[in-house]
Order: C-alpha cells, then sequence, then structure tokens
C-alpha cells in the first residue's frame, strides 16, 4: 500500500521555523516528482513548492519564495520542506503529494498529483 506520511509540523513564533519531512512507505520517492501544499481554513489548496524525481528541479509559488527551501533524502525515502522567516499568514495544513512523473519538471498544481499525505498542521503565532 502506498502511503504518505508528514510530520514536523507544530506551534512556531513569526520569524521562526520548522522543517516538514514526507516519508514513503510503499514505494521509492525518487521515480515520483513531489510537491508540498497548504490549505488554511476557508480557502483553496495552495502549491507552494515541488521537487522533479529528475534532476531535482525545483518550483516554488512566490509566496514562499526565499523562505521555503524543498529537498530530497532518496536515502531515508523522504522530502523534506525547510520553512524559515514564517508568517502568521503561513498558517495552514501543509500535505505533501506525489506522482510518477520521470520529467526534470514539476509542477504545483493539487489535479497533477495521485497520492496524497494526511496533512500536518503549521500554525505561526505569538
Amino acid at each position: 500500500q502506498l502511503q504518505l506520511v508528514e510530520s514536523g509540523g507544530g506551534l512556531v513564533q513569526p520569524g521562526g521555523s520548522l522543517r516538514l519531512s514526507c516519508a514513503a512507505s510503499g514505494f521509492t520517492l525518487d521515480s515520483y516528482a513531489i510537491g508540498w501544499f497548504r490549505q488554511a481554513p476557508g480557502k483553496e489548496r495552495e502549491g507552494i513548492s515541488c521537487i522533479s524525481s529528475i534532476g531535482g528541479n525545483t518550483i516554488y509559488a512566490d509566496s514562499v519564495k526565499g523562505r521555503f527551501t524543498i529537498s530530497r533524502d532518496n536515502a531515508k525515502n523522504t522530502v523534506s520542506l525547510q520553512m524559515n522567516s514564517l508568517k502568521p499568514e503561513d498558517t495552514a495544513v501543509y500535505y505533501c503529494a506525489a506522482v510518477a512523473l520521470g520529467f526534470r519538471r514539476c509542477l504545483i498544481s493539487p489535479g497533477t498529483y495521485r497520492y496524497w499525505g494526511q496533512g500536518a498542521q503549521v500554525t505561526v503565532s505569538s
């Protein structure tokens, strides 16, 4: 059974940092494009970053560019999202997702992805 599990969420003060991890079971992530998404209450799911399966090319939404960094660790079968300079507007449930896409590019459109984790809450508040 293919599963994705996010971890690392929590409560952080504005300006702080968190690192989210997405661990896969039942398949190896190195053949998949991986995306990170978030959804705040009352808002649509937003694509914030992705990393391609080939070449490790990345895309970031303007809202997180320069603050968030996506990376792969194929040996651990995980993808991480390092989040720095967090703002209250970053508060949301964060999801990782995977799609078998053997390209040197990826997309941050939610409809592209087939497998989804259960989500991790990130709250930025003083």
